[in-house]
């Protein structure tokens, strides 16, 4: 799990995720990154049932389903946090409307998953003034003693910083107040930020939360600990408060603070993977139908609805597969079986599962990074993949989304490659036309004639 991104500059963000695990297919006829007539005509051929995709989402029948139908689930179930027994009901209930919308093979796959409790918290800063700092504990973080953490601090801007600084860092709480550069670039504050700290004799980190914009207001997500370090606690701090530390720091005045935070690790619980499926006419001789995997993530943090993390990104991929929608409601069957997965913390042990019949998995889409306005995909894949998705967005002209980025990641697909958050930040058109990308992208690639060539 991780906490959405920032909402801010929403008209520039592309629609994500989409990668690749491909089949070798030695038919396709591409030269130089250039497609065969006849595999552009068969592309093409698409253009009806795209379109028909499209009508049906944004302006038909279909149109606010997505929307409507995550609206009910977060309102229902509120934060899914793994673990705790209301993820459990909620995949129930994913797994009952599922079946009840006809879709095929539903079924929950046991997975282990952590059991992180967040328990109270808080963050005083003692010098050079009192003021309650506003915080969020990081997925997975240990715990303060009893009484707290009292120490004085550390402000820094970098990694480098504090390698340099390292001398300094003994016995302090280490504050990062890194500059937002990106999401793909500045989360790794997030994530490593209190190993980092740990390997100087940090007594525990706080970081800037990892957005270009605040209303004072923390952010949470996951965390790791490296190696062979102290698991030190570790906990977001608002925009603002950093920045206040830093001036502070820079004038040479003396920071204290109290930091309290009663987070436990217990027990990794059972849970399930939600499944489902629409089973391709094509290969009846396989003994696994290839597949076109969509991915998206029920579990969320515990302080919002989830509606964002990961709930629309969970909820188009329904869209694309559910016998009432998109797909199934315009009769259509594609040559390979188009598969709902959503996991999350889950997914590696889907992965691994799975992972034995890698070479009939065509494509392994995700969606984690929002529901705006699409502008296109991102997109891994042998150079010889990447210029058929170049041609299959152009299906998308109609809604501006035929962007096609290289280097596509996202937390239920990464393993593949290798080998506040509520419905207030949800736009029932964007979710339309989230909706529509997803369904002309799966089923196109689901139904041509040959699979996507592999590296």
């Amino acid at each position: 799990m991780k906490i959405h991104r920032t909402m801010l500059f929403q008209r520039t963000r592309l629609f994500i995720v989409l990668t690749q695990f491909c089949f070798v297919a030695g038919r396709h006829s591409i030269v130089n990154g250039t497609l065969s007539r006849k595999l552009q005509e068969e592309i093409s051929s698409y253009q009806s049932i795209a379109d028909q995709i499209i009508k049906l989402s944004v302006n038909g029948a279909a149109q606010n389903q997505s929307y409507n139908r995550l609206a009910t689930f977060v309102d229902k179930f509120g934060s899914r946090l793994a673990g705790t027994q209301n993820l459990e009901n909620a995949i129930d209930y994913m797994l009952d409307v599922l079946a009840r919308d006809g879709l095929e093979n539903v079924h929950g796959e046991s997975v282990k998953v952590p059991h992180w409790v967040r328990g109270s918290e808080s963050a005083v800063m003692l010098e050079p003034r009192i003021k309650p700092l506003s915080i969020l504990g990081l997925g997975y973080s240990n715990g303060t003693p009893t009484k707290g953490i009292k120490a004085e601090v550390l402000v820094v801007e970098s990694f480098d910083e504090l390698h340099k600084r390292a001398s300094e860092a003994k016995g302090k709480i280490v504050v990062y107040n890194q500059k937002y550069v990106s999401y793909g670039v500045s989360v790794e504050y997030r994530s490593s930020g209190a190993t980092e700290a740990a390997k100087v004799g940090g007594v525990a980190s706080l970081i800037r939360s990892i957005t270009p914009f605040s209303i004072n207001s923390p952010h949470t997500g996951m965390q790791s600990y490296g190696n062979g370090v102290k698991k030190i606690p570790t906990a977001c701090i608002t925009v603002e408060d950093a920045e206040m530390m830093k001036r502070m720091a820079d004038r040479g005045e003396k920071i204290v603070i109290l930091l309290k935070m009663e987070a436990k690790n217990l027990p990794d619980v059972e849970s399930r993977n939600t499944v489902a499926e629409i089973v391709g006419h094509q290969c009846p001789e396989q003994t696994l139908n290839r597949v076109v995997l969509v991915s998206g993530h029920l579990d969320s943090w515990d302080v919002g609805q989830g509606a964002m993390d990961d709930g629309g990104g969970a909820f188009i991929s329904w869209q694309k597969t559910n016998a009432l929608s998109l797909i199934k409601q315009l009769g259509l069957r594609p040559r390979r079986t188009l598969r709902l997965e959503q996991g999350g913390v889950g997914s590696s042990q889907y992965y691994g599962r799975h992972k034995k019949d890698i070479d009939n998995f065509d494509l392994v889409m995700e969606s984690d990074e929002g529901t705006f306005t699409p502008y296109g995909i991102y997109f891994s894949g042998s150079k010889s993949a990447t210029s058929i998705m170049t041609s299959v967005t152009k299906l998308l002209k109609s809604i501006n989304a035929t962007v096609l980025k290289p280097k596509a990641d996202g937390e239920d697909i990464d393993l593949w490659m290798q080998h506040g958050d509520t419905m207030t930040v949800q736009d029932p058109h964007q979710m339309n036309l989230c909706a529509a990308v997803w369904a002309v992208v799966a089923y196109t690639v689901a139904d041509l004639e040959e699979m996507l060539p592999r590296k």
